[in-house]
């Protein structure tokens, strides 16, 4: 491979901001960082220097390592651009429309799949049956919404799964209903296999193509790496863990990707053996199946998430309700042990006070893989109480953050704040008290979720306010004492999501690194911290091969 200097801009070396400089890059490694001095003796000393290298002028732009992202879906989020996606929609109108639009497109799909709906665009985040009636009367319909906590179905899908007002509600999920009990077009959490068992199997040749529009949508946002965080069987979709294997051996994942294997809440320590099994399957190429997922708790906006006092009603007043633990906290110990005992990375979704604090518990009793190098982390982490903020520091688990979500946005006013009240808001993504008290940040956008671009997550992280938005969520700060310094945020997107994925020789521009690139068309670091989210991705490359251009 040809020597590569990228020049005349800045460089951020995955820890500190090293102002102007160039990166020279030979056969996939970063050969050399130049700055300084150095800097300016780059063609007379290397090497024989750079004669007949190509050379990349950044004009006045960014070179950092490419952004890991420790907490993603990439085969659903690719999957949802494939089919009706309603990820760039805001209110209930426009979903509709696009619904109707998508089935009008697509006269021959006996179901319509997509989704990406927000909460917040409906009254309480409960869209209805009706409104889907309304313009797909003929057909089923099943859209997850955009955390995959809860999906939005017409009376169609909830008639061919024979669900009605004497369904009871599963264990862990539970069916919206009318006055008179019928269930009304929403489902939460484990609620959505009464209609998604129902749905048409998705072919291989639909799920690698989502795969590759997956990948090189978070390619054009600068990611070369993820932590792909559901290899199984989930709310309607199949286990992507085949998908990723087929594309590791053909040679066309060109990111590298870990896989956390999803635990089955309803089973206990003896699916163990089976994960190693699996692990061992899938792991090619590319793709490395090291970790294992845990749900712990659902999501506060639906009132699954675990919390340690209950959630309050619209009057402010103490409801029933604390959540969901999905896995024993009294069992969840005792797994965590089994894991790490078979050198399994955990990886824990916990959302509420409650569920970071299991997560935290069984972590201490495991004693954190008793010396073992996994590298835990607890990912999403909205509500963290303020006694458990140092114990990740203590424990050596690392804090997952999606800083996009750490802003007075519609959902954030209308559904989650009045049901946690004043105190607990202001416990919430507490990214730099958790800085502050020594823990190890690493970054993911949790996509489709949210959007996969790291620099508008960092934005958030920087200012807690959204770039370019309208209304609170882009003017008024939240909880400005939990924004982190941009190297610190730069650094969780890049070195610290590398390290969780256990690659560290990536992450950092380094010489004898592994040449994983972003390239940017500014210098956010030289620029107005609130134009942070102005910029924008001119290439990426992996292994110092370009694959993305804008």
């Amino acid at each position: 491979m040809p020597t590569v200097v990228l020049r005349n801009g800045a460089v951020f070396d995955g820890h500190a901001y090293a102002g102007p400089g160039a990166v020279v890059v030979r056969d996939g490694r970063v050969l050399a960082v130049l700055t300084g001095d150095d800097l300016d003796d780059l063609d007379r000393t290397w090497p024989a220097g750079t004669t007949g290298a190509t050379h990349v002028d950044l004009q006045g732009g960014l070179v950092a390592p490419g952004f890991v992202d420790a907490h993603v879906h990439t085969v659903q989020g690719g999957l949802e651009r494939v089919r009706c996606d309603l990820s760039e929609g805001r209110t209930r109108e426009d979903y509709l429309h696009r619904v109707a639009s998508y089935a009008r497109e697509h006269p021959d799909l006996p179901w319509i799949l997509g989704g990406g709906w927000a909460m917040a665009a409906f009254p309480g985040g409960i869209p209805t049956a009706a409104d889907l009636d309304a313009v797909v009367p003929d057909r089923p319909v099943f859209l997850p919404n955009r955390d995959h906590h809860g999906a939005w179905v017409n009376t169609r899908a909830l008639e061919i799964a024979g669900v009605d007002a004497h369904t009871p509600n599963p264990p862990h999920g539970r069916f919206e209903r009318d006055a008179d009990g019928r269930p009304s077009g929403t489902l939460h959490e484990a609620a959505m296999h009464a209609v998604a068992r129902h749905l048409p199997e998705t072919g291989d040749e639909e799920y690698y193509a989502a795969l590759l529009a997956g990948q090189a949508y978070l390619h054009s946002v600068g990611v070369t790496g993820w932590q792909d965080a559901i290899i199984g069987s989930y709310a309607g979709m199949d286990d992507p863990g085949p998908t990723y294997l087929r594309a590791a051996l053909a040679g066309d994942l060109t990111a590298h990707v870990v896989g956390a294997l999803w635990w089955d809440r309803d089973r206990g320590v003896e699916q163990v053996a089976e994960l190693v099994s699996r692990r061992a399957e899938l792991t090619r190429g590319r793709f490395r199946a090291t970790s294992v997922k845990i749900m712990q708790d659902g999501v506060a906006e639906n009132g699954t998430a675990a919390l340690i006092a209950p959630y309050l009603d619209r009057c402010g007043h103490a409801t029933s309700n604390t959540g969901l633990s999905f896995v024993d906290p009294a069992a969840l110990g005792e797994y965590v042990a089994a894991l790490a005992e078979a050198d399994f990375q955990v990886h824990v979704h916990a959302i509420g006070d409650r569920g970071v604090r299991e997560a935290l518990d069984a972590f201490e009793s495991a004693a954190a893989g008793d010396g073992r190098d996994l590298r835990h982390h607890v990912a999403h982490l909205q509500v963290v109480h303020p006694e458990d903020v140092r114990r990740f520091a203590g424990l050596g688990v690392a804090a997952n953050m999606q800083a996009l979500w750490a802003c007075l946005d519609d959902q954030m006013t209308e559904l989650t704040l009045p049901v946690l009240g004043e105190e607990r808001a202001g416990w919430q993504y507490p990214f730099g008290d958790l800085h502050r008290a020594g823990a190890r940040l690493v970054a993911g956008s949790d996509w489709p979720v949210s959007t996969p671009d790291p620099l508008a997550a960092l934005h958030v992280a920087v200012n807690r306010t959204a770039y370019d938005e309208p209304g609170p969520a882009g003017e008024v700060p939240f909880l400005p004492g939990q924004a982190l310094d941009l190297a610190t945020a730069f650094a969780a997107y890049t070195s610290g999501s590398a390290w969780v994925n256990h690659r560290d020789d990536a992450g950092v521009l380094a010489p004898g690194a592994v040449a994983d690139l972003v390239v940017l068309d500014r210098d956010p670091f030289a620029g107005e911290v609130g134009e942070i989210g102005a910029a924008g991705v001119v290439s990426t490359w992996v292994d110092g091969v370009p694959v993305f251009e804008a």
